[in-house]
C-alpha cells in the first residue's frame, strides 16, 4: 500500500487558502475598523489587492469605507470556488506528506480502509505568503509555514488503488475527500 502517494494525489487537488470560507470581491469594510481592514490591507501591500476609498452616508452620518478589489497580481493566486460563482479564495500551496508516522493494518481487498498518521509541508509556496504582513494578518499562514505538520486521513481501497475518503489536519479540521476541485482548507 503506497499511502503517501494516494494522500498526496488527493492534496494536489487541495490548496491551503487564505479565507475559510470563500469570499467575493470587491469587499467594502469600514475604514475605522482595523480588525477587519488589517488582512486586507496585508494583502494590498504584497500587490494582491487594490484599495480604494469612500464615503458612505448612512441617514445622516458620513462613514468612511475602505473598498477592496483583486489587482492583476491577484487574479493569478485566486483560486474559484465552482459552487459559488464569484466566490473564491487566495491559495498559496499544497500540503506535501513528508513521512508516514503510522498506518492501520489493512488488507488489499477492495473496499478494506487504513487510517494513517503523518507529517506534511506545505510546497510552491509563493513569496506573497511569505512575507512577514502576510503572516502577522494571517496567523493561520504563520503555523503553516513553520515547519512539519501532523495530519491523519482515512483510506479506502478502491478498484483505483488507495483514495482518501476524509483527512485532517493539524488544526484539527476534518475534511471529506471531494474530487470536485473545490476550494477546501
Amino acid at each position: 500500500m503506497n499511502s503517501k502517494s494516494a494522500i498526496n494525489r488527493y492534496y494536489d487537488t487541495h490548496l491551503v487558502c487564505l479565507f475559510p470560507q470563500p469570499v467575493k470581491f470587491p469587499v467594502q469594510v469600514p475604514a475605522s475598523d482595523t480588525s477587519k481592514t488589517a488582512p486586507y490591507d496585508a494583502l494590498v501591500d504584497q500587490g494582491l489587492l487594490a484599495r480604494t476609498s469612500a464615503e458612505k452616508k448612512v441617514v445622516i452620518v458620513s462613514k468612511r469605507e475602505n473598498n477592496y478589489d483583486l489587482s492583476d497580481q491577484g487574479r493569478q493566486a485566486w483560486t474559484p470556488d465552482p459552487s459559488q460563482p464569484g466566490y473564491g479564495s487566495s491559495c498559496y500551496g499544497h500540503r506535501t506528506v513528508s513521512t508516514i508516522d503510522n498506518a492501520t493494518p489493512a488488507s488489499s481487498d477492495p473496499g478494506a480502509t487504513t487510517q494513517v498518521t503523518y507529517r506534511y509541508t506545505i510546497v510552491e509556496v509563493p513569496s506573497w505568503a511569505t512575507a512577514a504582513e502576510t503572516k502577522t494578518a494571517f496567523p493561520e499562514v504563520q503555523a503553516n509555514l513553520s515547519g512539519p505538520q501532523s495530519g491523519s486521513a482515512s483510506l479506502t481501497n478502491t478498484n483505483n488503488g488507495w483514495q482518501v475518503s476524509s483527512v485532517q489536519d493539524a488544526s484539527g479540521s476534518r475534511s471529506p475527500a471531494t474530487s470536485d476541485g473545490r476550494v477546501v482548507q
